[in-house]
């Protein structure tokens, strides 16, 4: 398999990525084969992944903007994945040119891509780190340098706590990260679930072994487990719903049915 000359070396291009499957599904170039055949295959159980996919950053980006409207200006973006068009440094700066972006993701082709497309920018950057590990990205110099922790930041896990099982202990790593952040920060969470998708649960867990034979465990939660992560804040309006319904730019009843799959929310620390 011959090596693409934005693949950082070192990195082994034959086992697939989660991060790679996902620009693969956002329509991104930076990829590998081994990516797309797992996507295609995770694909046959569930067509409408990409939808769910765009379903995903259309509420992040919704996300930003309330945050930014409410006076949070600092982001801290665990699982960031691979660069694409509207990332979060871009939506917020839009809002207000003074935003302030960390991001985190321990693929080190998300991190090299970050690091290419931050290159120059003095008011972001990214952190090569786990989730699983919440006091290695918090005491890192970017996030020393960039974020101040006594005023509020927002928290975004976007599509990554449901890569972590529960002996990963992926309450305790939120709630680490939300104690060491101000008052009136918020968390922005999306997570899988088979609470809306629109297939049988036999069918939709195709798709969850396919991300356990690729040794990426897809942990789908409860909407009861998922509001488990917000212990410590006060849900926003409207609350823990499909991704389109949260604060929708426009009619909710044009969406693709797989849009609804899975659950989003936000929380504000008390």
């Amino acid at each position: 398999m011959e090596r693409p000359a934005w693949a950082p070396p070192g990195i082994d291009i034959s086992v697939p990525s989660v991060s790679r499957m996902y620009d693969f599904y956002l329509g991104g170039s930076h990829n590998f084969e081994v990516d797309r055949e797992a996507a295609r295959k995770a694909m046959e159980f569930m067509p409408g992944l990409p939808k769910i996919m765009q379903a995903n950053r259309a509420f992040m980006r919704r996300a930003v903007r309330y945050a930014v409207d409410n006076d949070v200006s600092q982001f801290l973006d665990i699982g960031s994945g691979i660069p694409t068009f509207g990332n979060v440094h871009e939506v917020a700066r839009a809002a207000d040119p003074a935003a302030r972006v960390v991001y985190v993701d321990h693929d080190p082709v998300a991190v090299a891509h970050s690091r290419a497309v931050l290159d120059g920018d003095e008011s972001a950057a990214v952190v090569a780190a786990d989730l699983r590990k919440p006091a290695e990205i918090l005491h890192s110099p970017e996030v020393s340098r960039l974020l101040d922790l006594d005023r509020p930041v927002a928290l975004l896990l976007v599509a990554v706590l449901h890569f972590l099982e529960d002996e990963d202990r992926p309450h305790e790593a939120v709630a680490e990260l939300l104690d060491a952040l101000a008052p009136g920060s918020l968390v922005v969470i999306t997570h899988a679930s088979y609470e809306g998708i629109p297939l049988t649960q036999e069918q939709a867990g195709g798709t969850v072994d396919v991300y356990r034979n690729i040794r990426n465990p897809l942990v789908m939660r409860s909407g009861a487990e998922i509001t488990r992560f917000f212990e410590g804040t006060d849900m926003v309006e409207p609350g823990l719903v499909p991704m389109p319904v949260w604060r929708p730019d426009g009619p909710v009843e044009e969406e693709d049915p797989y849009a609804f799959s899975g659950f989003a929310g936000v929380g504000r620390k008390a």
